[in-house]
């Protein structure tokens, strides 16, 4: 059953394409060019007819290999996203079709990284890997944001940070600097995607203040990572979460509240009373959450799964 659909009444898309132009141009600009096989150590690839792939020969090993498994995996999931994006903005040939177009060139390099590095090191298993690959493709993913195009740009801002932060700290906990390093470059341009989408809704939360607040309250309401769809991702999230690589708590103060901040919702004055309805429910939500997080890091002493180290 579809979500409920709370569409403003202008078309907002038309309305923002100043913004995006000026989004886009101002990305364009702090964009770094880089290139994947820069990032690999093909020194150590060896053939696999001749030396097939053997469970001990991954350097990276128990989380740091689910973790990296599930990243990948969520990235190689982009013909979906690209769908999804496209449904959302594909419009012309103006500033959006040119955003839905870069960002798609960009996010196909993270995969293309992603599995040389394991490949190549043999960290994880190839074929495992591959099925898993064909498995998340054919399912595919699909945001059922109800055609309100407020919900897909709040979902991609918050999606964008929270991989962000997993990508991030997957690098950190991996114990590799090689993988540490590819890590920080991704993150790097999810920072960036995420910043184009946090500003292009700010800018829509001062066309339709109401209608933007609604949106942000379903999208934190009903989030997940685009990944869920991964055979056995509730095991594997379990686990990621165990070694503070994304938990509730990072879902919680790293992701949610830092861009609810920035959009001020809950600064905003003159909203309708569904969009009060939907602010009170968001507090209760974020309280809700803290008290989850609070709990899972009361059991988290009964864990044998080392917990990443903070950020220096």
């Amino acid at each position: 059953m579809s979500l409920p659909t709370f569409s403003p009444p202008r078309d907002l898309l038309t309305e923002l394409e100043p913004v995006a132009e000026r989004l886009l141009n101002r990305h364009l600009g702090m964009a770094r060019e880089w290139f994947p096989h820069d990032y690999v150590p093909y020194s150590l690839g060896r053939d696999y007819d001749k030396e097939p792939w053997t469970p001990d020969q991954p350097r990276i090993t128990g989380v740091a290999q689910i973790a990296f498994e599930v990243n990948l995996l969520t990235e190689d999931n982009l013909p979906s996203y690209h769908r999804e994006i496209h449904r959302m903005f594909g419009r012309g040939d103006g500033p959006w079709i040119n955003w839905v177009n870069r960002w798609t060139a960009e996010e196909g390099r993270h995969a293309i990284v992603l599995r040389d590095y394991l490949v190549v090191t043999r960290n994880i298993d190839p074929y495992s890997l591959e099925r898993s690959r064909m498995s998340q493709l054919q399912a595919a993913y699909d945001h059922d944001d109800g055609g309100n195009v407020l919900r897909g740009i709040a979902y991609v801002a918050f999606q964008e940070l929270a991989t962000r932060i997993s990508h991030r700290n997957t690098g950190r906990y991996s114990d590799d600097p090689v993988a540490d390093r590819i890590m920080v470059r991704i993150a790097a341009d999810e920072n960036l995607h995420m910043v184009f989408y946090r500003d292009i809704l700010k800018a829509a939360i001062d066309i339709e203040p109401s209608a933007a607040v609604r949106a942000i309250v379903d999208e934190v309401l009903s989030f997940q990572m685009p990944g869920a769809g991964i055979p056995g991702f509730l095991r594997k999230a379990a686990d990621i979460a165990k070694a503070g690589i994304y938990d509730l708590r990072v879902h919680r103060d790293e992701v949610l509240l830092p861009i609810i901040r920035y959009w001020g919702v809950f600064e905003l004055s003159g909203l309708d009373a569904a969009a009060e309805d939907a602010r009170r429910r968001l507090a209760e939500h974020l309280e809700k959450l803290d008290v989850a997080a609070k709990r899972f890091e009361e059991r988290l002493a009964l864990s044998k799964v080392p917990r990443i180290s903070p950020a220096g």
